[in-house]
């Protein structure tokens, strides 16, 4: 059993928690999330166990810390605690918390006027173009960071060089916050199209 330090941060999204811990759960920049029990099988028992939590509807893992969002049955205070004191023993207890990095990237998207969801897997992007290898760069060394902090992450997916748009990805934290759109086009998309004229737009895939 190894010492394990865990403390639970608030995040700009109400729906998510983000749970720092003083160990390294995912390792070489990789990122993993999980919208279902099913998409977590063979990839992370931890995230697994976690969604016997009848109120836990997904899970973002990357370096130190894991992102949990939960339905709106309960309010944080009341299970907060309950999950905090679960992740640290599972930690305490196992050396590996990610056993595979999921190959596919789960997103959740809306479907209907009633904001019924449904969730698809896609394949992860390949860099196709040195235009693409940019906008990876800039996004990792100005989005990034500032992202993680917020319990999130966002990958680049696609670039259309007919319309000048890019597509990215927002996991934990920034997928489905209140203030996502806003800072996806005030900030992200203005630091890129002041980079590369040639972009015009940016959106999220699960828009």
């Amino acid at each position: 059993m190894r010492p394990v330090t865990i403390y639970a941060e608030s995040t700009p999204n109400p729906s998510t928690m983000k749970f720092v811990t003083d160990v390294m759960l995912i390792s070489d920049g990789n990122t993993a999330e999980f919208l279902s029990q099913q998409s977590a099988k063979g990839h992370s028992s931890l995230a697994e166990a976690l969604f016997d939590f009848p109120f836990v509807q997904g899970i973002f893992i990357a370096s130190n810390f894991i992102t949990i969002t939960k339905t709106e049955a309960l309010q944080w205070e009341y299970v907060s605690n309950e999950l905090q004191a679960f992740i640290v023993d599972w930690v305490k207890n196992h050396e590996i918390i990610v056993e595979k990095v999921p190959s596919l990237i789960e997103v959740s998207c809306e479907v209907s006027e009633d904001k019924d969801t449904k969730t698809t897997m896609i394949e992860a992007p390949v860099i196709k173009t040195e235009t693409d290898q940019m906008i990876v760069n800039l996004l990792e060394e100005y989005v990034a960071p500032a992202v993680a902090t917020d319990g999130g992450a966002i990958h680049f997916q696609s670039f259309d060089e007919i319309t000048g748009t890019v597509t990215v990805i927002l996991k934990g934290a920034c997928s489905g916050c209140p203030s996502s759109t806003a800072t996806l086009k005030g900030g992200i998309e203005t630091l890129l199209k002041s980079h590369m004229p040639e972009i015009q737009e940016v959106v999220a895939l699960a828009e």
